[in-house]
């Protein structure tokens, strides 16, 4: 068989509701989430063995291959299908990791993806949905890598219909780690941060077709629970928020996930790239990505 590739796009938070935390200290999120056109790729040689190779620009802060979420994923759905063909793979690593986009996540899922091809399975098939869970909480969203509102511990999605947004991203290239975000959060095990009425109540999303202005609004509306505590940690973030929201024609400026990577929309590509332009000229040393969320 020859070699299979996929890529693993980077998510985004474009809202995220911290409902509370449940009694086995696992965080109940909110999330509308997106996915951008910048991407990971992944290769799947088929072969006997299990194997990571890690290539690219960003490579060497992917740490020690033991420990990637790709050859975790790979190894759990190999204990749960019978005669599972495996094989190397490449991971050509361009997304910023420990950076509140699901980088790790969207690389397992992608490579859950390739493994699925590779053995003639479903992406709904049950145990390929069980590892994608076991592997990360991002790691169901990523699988699809369709827009959504995500909920629960990232077990739940419910299918989102967005308009292209032109958008930036910046990631100052200090890692955050998600644990430190949720202690500095703070909540006990058990604790609600919104009322159930809260919960219940919800928001009434654009229907699909809405407009890039419709759902700008809507978003507006909401936040990032985690964007004050990553802030507190690393507050370099605070000076990537305010470049973005200086940039000309920013709609809405926000940080993804549990951060250090924040997004801004703007009304057109052209906009979003001399945005992009400005701020990688004035910070040589960030991260600076200009494109379209979907």
């Amino acid at each position: 068989m020859p070699a299979l590739t996929q890529e693993g796009r980077a998510k985004v938070n474009l809202t995220l509701r911290v409902v509370g935390r449940r009694v086995d200290g696992y965080h109940d999120l909110e999330s509308v989430v997106a996915f951008a056109d910048c991407a990971d790729t992944i290769t799947l040689t088929p072969g006997s063995g299990l194997n990571l190779a890690t290539t690219g620009p960003l490579a060497q802060a992917c740490g020690e291959a033991s420990d990637n979420l790709v050859l975790k994923a790979a190894q759990l759905l190999r204990e749960r299908v019978p005669d599972l063909a495996l094989g190397d793979f490449t991971l050509d690593k361009v997304l910023p990791v420990a950076a509140g986009i699901g980088g790790g996540s969207a690389d397992a899922a992608a490579a859950l993806r390739l493994l699925a091809l590779a053995n003639g399975l479903e992406l709904d098939d049950p145990r390929l949905v069980e590892v994608a869970r076991l592997t990360g909480a991002d790691v169901p969203v990523c699988l699809a890598s369709n827009a959504c509102v995500m909920t629960g511990v990232g077990e739940t999605l419910l299918p989102l219909s967005l308009p292209k947004m032109p958008c930036v991203l910046v990631n100052p290239r200090v890692p955050v780690a998600t644990s430190d975000v949720f202690k500095a959060l703070g909540l006990r095990n058990g604790q609600l941060l919104v009322s159930a009425t809260d919960v219940l109540r919800g928001t009434a999303w654009p229907e699909a077709g809405g407009s890039l202005e419709e759902w700008v609004e809507a978003l507006a509306a909401e936040h990032n629970d985690l964007e004050a505590p990553a802030t507190r940690i690393q507050p370099v973030i605070g000076d990537v928020l305010a470049a973005l929201s200086a940039s000309n024609g920013a709609w809405l400026a926000r940080m993804s996930g549990s951060g250090a990577t924040c997004f801004a929309i703007y009304e057109n590509t052209a906009e979003a790239n001399r945005a992009a332009q400005k701020i990688q000229l004035d910070h040589p040393q960030w991260w600076v990505h200009a494109g379209v969320l979907s």
